[in-house]
């Protein structure tokens, strides 16, 4: 007579957790139950939903060994009186476990609530545990309404289910809910280790920690992952075992090539797809994992201390700081935005390895984006360096290789310390920073002494205030009387009220330093175009002005400019100057 072979257990169901204190991950659950037992406050009716593998079924079944066990009802269960022994077994003949998927009719649920009139065989409580009761159907739970509100004191029903929302809220409401979480790679690296040294297994803390990232929160997954592994190699697992059967090959894939995308190298890229393609990489698979490793960059560069957020192994805490040491947090939001903008068409197509190559091109050849905060900070040491000393941008009196004058840019220091391009004395620097004009305005209102008119007053502006003359330039001087200069502008002018408000007096100021005149004012009107006293040319320079305007206000309404408004706080549009220049001609 042969004997029949041992039973050989798998991981999963070896390393089952029998009490509460061998559950990982689920303290917030495990301190309620036990409390609840020990001060007699057991509810009729629990919920346990959570991921897979967690440990929703080993928790109702030690529930069930601590409410029925001879030394209790107890928090610590004995685990050698027979109801216990039955229960983790498997036999107990008042411990029914129920699969919801296959019963899940109306009729199943009647022929339960017509056994739960009798009392337990042998135990203290009667425990119904319904796996994946979500399943059950409309009227299946319907029917269960009301014995489930107001059950035998000697019945108590645990429900277990991945998918919470399928569950009717009148179903909720009578019960109490335990959400269970997933559990942390610390917690299943060290359940793996222990479980390793007990059946005495060699494999490296990296080997351990690979398993348990290929769980994804899961004990049992990685407990079964960890079964096959040494099955597939033995007692004596190499790091080489574990790569080939996770496929580790397809992370190393990735990460070569987000470092070849970081350094701005699309030919590398398209390389290693080629190379992943003939190895068979599944492109749709590899793609998301990119998705996964650009979005665990980002929130390395956000967060500090982010691998407790991404759940990674130290190793690959290391390779993500590296990869993000020199690149700015817009550039890898940038190009995580750009992977997701492509996982629709990734899912739909029939070329996923044309799709992820396009897209990897696009990263590849993306322009490092600069910080905001970086612009801004430039601008502002660029302001200062222009304004530092007493005044602004200084005109020196040297003269460039057509003879007109030069400006000096390199203005870093007090008004003392700029030298000018050419011999003027320092006296000339330091009169424009106390009279507020510069030894360049002077030279150019010299040269146009004999040129009073307008337009030599406008190429003086120039000059001297570029932004100013470009909104002074539609204008027209309408009188000169006396000490007042009038001048005209199209009533619908965008920068009327500014010049009106806020430029009179710096024109005012020019305006006497080009016309000699001391007591000079400069007087704004706004003007029509058809207004009486004008003649034919003055007509044509306000429909001149007037079509410089329309193009100027088009431009403030481009949403690329309404785009720069919104990302810069505080902006404000000084000037808008038309790319070519208006000519009477063009006004019909």
């Amino acid at each position: 007579m042969t004997t029949p072979p041992v039973e050989y257990l798998v991981m999963a169901r070896k390393w089952r957790p029998q009490v509460f204190e061998d559950v990982a991950g689920q303290d917030h659950v495990i301190r309620t139950l036990q409390n609840a037992v020990k001060l007699d406050r057991i509810a009729h009716a629990f919920i346990f939903s959570g991921p897979r593998g967690v440990g929703k079924t080993s928790v109702a079944r030690i529930l069930a060994k601590a409410l029925n066990c001879e030394q209790g009802p107890t928090p610590v269960p004995c685990q050698v009186c027979t109801h216990c022994r039955e229960i983790t077994e498997g036999i107990a003949l008042d411990v029914h476990e129920i699969d919801g998927a296959s019963n899940r009719g109306i009729d199943e649920i009647r022929e339960l609530r017509e056994n739960i009139k009798f009392l337990p065989a042998s135990s203290r409580y009667k425990v119904y545990i319904i796996d994946e009761v979500h399943m059950l159907t409309r009227e299946a739970f319907n029917a269960l309404l009301k014995t489930l509100e107001e059950p035998p004191p000697h019945v108590v029903f645990i429900f277990a289910t991945t998918e919470t929302h399928k569950i009717p809220a009148t179903i909720l409401s009578r019960c109490q809910c335990f959400d269970f979480r997933r559990i942390s790679l610390k917690e299943i690296g060290d359940n793996l280790r222990t479980i390793a040294a007990a059946e005495g297994i060699e494999i490296s803390d990296k080997g351990l920690s690979w398993i348990a990232a290929a769980g994804d929160g899961s004990m049992r997954d990685s407990q079964s992952i960890f079964d096959q592994i040494v099955s597939y190699a033995g007692t004596a697992v190499a790091d080489g075992n574990i790569e080939e059967i996770l496929g580790l090959t397809d992370r190393r894939f990735v990460i070569t090539i987000a470092e070849a995308v970081l350094a701005r190298n699309a030919a590398q890229c398209l390389k290693l797809i080629d190379e992943g393609y003939y190895a068979g990489l599944d492109m749709q698979v590899f793609y998301q994992m990119l998705v996964d490793h650009f979005r665990n960059l980002v929130l390395t560069k956000v967060v500090a201390g982010a691998e407790g957020i991404t759940e990674m192994t130290q190793e690959d805490w290391s390779i993500l700081q590296e990869q993000t040491g020199k690149v700015s947090r817009e550039t890898l939001q940038r190009l995580l935005e750009i992977l997701m903008a492509e996982e629709e068409t990734m899912r739909r197509t029939q070329s996923p390895r044309l799709v992820l190559e396009m897209a990897l091109t696009r990263m590849a050849h993306l322009a490092p984006l600069i910080p905001i905060d970086e612009i801004l900070a430039r601008m502002a040491s660029l302001e200062r360096s222009l304004t530092s000393g007493a005044g602004a941008i200084v005109m020196a009196t040297g003269e460039n290789s057509k003879g007109q004058l030069r400006p000096v840019t390199d203005v870093k220091g007090p008004v003392d310390s700029v030298v000018p391009t050419s011999p003027a004395p320092i006296a000339a620097i330091r009169e424009q920073a106390a009279t507020g004009y510069g030894a360049g305005e002077k030279a150019i209102a010299a040269d146009a002494k004999g040129d009073q008119s307008w337009e030599g007053f406008k190429a003086f502006v120039k000059q001297s205030n570029p932004p100013l003359w470009s909104k002074l330039d539609p204008g027209q001087m309408l009188s000169r009387e006396g000490d007042r200069l009038t001048v005209g502008f199209p009533k619908t002018y965008v920068f009327f009220e500014d010049i009106e408000k806020h430029q009179k007096e710096a024109l005012s100021k020019l305006a006497r330093n080009y016309f000699q005149c001391p007591d000079l004012e400069i007087r704004i009107e706004a003007q029509h175009n058809d207004s009486a006293g004008n003649n034919g040319k003055m007509a044509n320079g306000n429909g001149k002005a007037q079509l410089i305007s329309d193009i100027r206000q088009e431009a403030l309404k481009h949403p690329l400019v309404q785009k720069v408004m919104d990302i810069f706080e505080n902006a404000e549009i000084r000037d808008v100057i038309p790319r070519q220049t208006v000519t009477e001609g063009e006004v019909e």
